[in-house]
């Protein structure tokens, strides 16, 4: 954010190929260009029913995720975390959406009261915490009894069964779904590889163009490689706050 600061880059998920056989998801023209991002958080978000509810985002990054949700998904009230203050102003200039709210939070120590929200969004972000088991406590604390925690994210082949046997076993949330998308976020970060690149070449400092690339997963970076040959799994997984 302190560094790239254009307006019109506001995902940085990996993005999803729509599975065959399933109605697309309907976008405006202004949101078109980042159709695979959008699928992804659609695939995520739409598993809990989040009109008319509170929603949580944690870790929002530049924010498109949590305006999408907003916008498209109809909560009551969608409010976004991120621990990075440079974050949180970006996506509070970029994204003026009336149910709409960011603000600076840390995933290990949510700034909200017990059962505050109907639905916990993460994508894309849980690998990057210290602790995995902290957040996941977090979670429990601030869903409502029923909410749901919408998670998606990757890990190394030989660490997803541990991740998923974390998330079997947290007291108070009970794993209702999961979904395999490895496939589908390998596709998309080869379909969308050439409107990356363009986006890097025209954004980016020069000395930044390497890490980017491998940021981005553009072709030929460690992680499409490791997707592709599935030696990075990514996976979404629905949980439900267990009543008290």
């Amino acid at each position: 954010a302190r560094q790239v600061t254009a307006a019109d880059w506001t995902f940085m998920n990996y993005g999803l190929v729509w599975p065959e056989g399933e109605g697309a998801v309907a976008l405006s023209a202004e949101d078109e260009p980042d159709r695979f991002c959008i699928q992804l958080y659609h695939r995520v978000a739409a598993a809990g029913v989040l009109r008319g509810k509170e929603v949580l985002e944690v870790g929002a990054g530049r924010g498109g995720g949590a305006s999408y949700v907003a916008r498209y998904l109809a909560p009551a009230r969608m409010t976004a975390v991120d621990l990075a203050p440079e974050a949180v102003a970006l996506c509070t200039r970029r994204h003026t959406v009336s149910n709409l709210k960011f603000q600076v939070g840390d995933a290990e120590r949510l700034p909200f009261t017990d059962a505050t929200f109907d639905a916990v969004l993460n994508v894309e972000s849980s690998h990057c915490y210290a602790s995995i088991e902290n957040f996941f406590r977090e979670v429990a604390r601030v869903l409502k009894p029923g909410g749901f925690f919408l998670l998606a994210d990757l890990r190394d082949a030989k660490e997803m069964p541990a991740l998923e046997a974390m998330l079997a076993g947290q007291p108070g949330l009970e794993l209702v779904a999961r979904e395999d998308l490895t496939g589908g976020v390998a596709a998309a970060l080869k379909a969308d590889d050439a409107r990356k690149r363009a986006r890097i070449q025209e954004l980016c400092p020069p000395r930044m163009l390497a890490l980017f690339a491998q940021f981005a997963g553009l072709n030929g970076s460690l992680i499409q490689e490791r997707l592709a040959s599935r030696a990075i799994l990514y996976q979404r997984f629905v949980l439900r706050r267990r009543a008290e």
